[in-house]
């Protein structure tokens, strides 16, 4: 159900049940998550792929496994509190840059997969759906917060009320995407990005991801506050010292990660 791949420092995490969609079972999701805390512990580890294989990237929810849970009077026998929030926590928290390849369809939760991550590559293929009121529910996965996020807290409305699908085109034009590309390329652009991203400053990488989410619930001086702490332990790093001494060598940098 997942394929997990360490290639020049970048783990590609593949969600493997291409005639399900790679729709997401408990089963699923806590492999997800168990290869993303392995990827996150792996300092050998400096970026994280992730895709799907076959057609889709995520069409989310297994829908038969949550109409059996429904049936059973079970309702969503607690998988957003324990399966999908950690995920995206993980996702979002994590000190190494995440990309997705969106290969194909991502709706629902496996849309707000997408979102989580840092940068995204569409085939120009993908659809985006936020199917979550199409079946009577609430976005969860984190949808409502980086979706706004990523596109203004009017178009996320518009997008999450009326469920409407974004072609891959679309979704470069709002921004909810960093690239598209032909769907013969998107996994190949994708690598090529996460092993750039691999082989930079991790250390820098980590520190922009938390400055951003943390700018996002933050006041301006708050802010200011943590950006400063932050250059305070990038400037005591390795990595600044003999990137600054490259630059001015007129050097090309090469980082460690500390």
């Amino acid at each position: 159900m997942i394929r997990y791949d360490v290639t020049d420092s970048v783990a590609t995490i593949t969600l493997d049940r291409p005639d399900a969609m790679n729709s997401l079972t408990a089963q699923l999701k806590t492999a997800l998550l168990d290869s993303l805390h392995r990827a996150a512990a792996d300092a050998g580890v400096r970026a994280v792929l992730l895709t799907g294989s076959g057609r889709a990237f995520c069409a989310g929810q297994d829908l038969r496994e949550h109409a059996d849970n429904l049936e059973a009077g079970r309702g969503l026998a607690d998988t957003v509190r324990e399966h999908y929030n950690p995920i995206v926590e993980l996702i979002t928290t994590m000190a190494k840059p995440v990309v997705a390849a969106v290969n194909g369809v991502a709706a629902g939760a496996g849309a707000s997969l997408a979102f989580a991550c840092d940068l995204r590559v569409a085939s120009e293929k993908a659809k985006f759906a936020m199917a979550f009121t199409g079946i009577g529910l609430a976005p969860d996965s984190g949808a409502s917060w980086t979706l706004a996020r990523l596109v203004g807290p009017g178009r996320a409305a518009e997008l999450l009320l009326l469920g409407e699908p974004l072609t891959a085109a679309r979704a470069l034009e709002l921004g909810v995407v960093t690239r598209v590309v032909p769907a013969d390329d998107v996994l190949k652009t994708a690598q090529e990005l996460a092993v750039r991203l691999a082989a930079g400053p991790t250390v820098a990488f980590a520190a922009t991801k938390r400055a951003l989410a943390y700018a996002t619930t933050h006041s301006l001086p708050e802010t200011l506050a943590l950006e400063a702490d932050l250059q305070d332990a990038c400037v005591a790093t390795q990595d600044h010292l003999d990137a600054t001494r490259a630059f001015l060598a007129k050097e090309q940098p090469s980082f460690r990660g500390r």
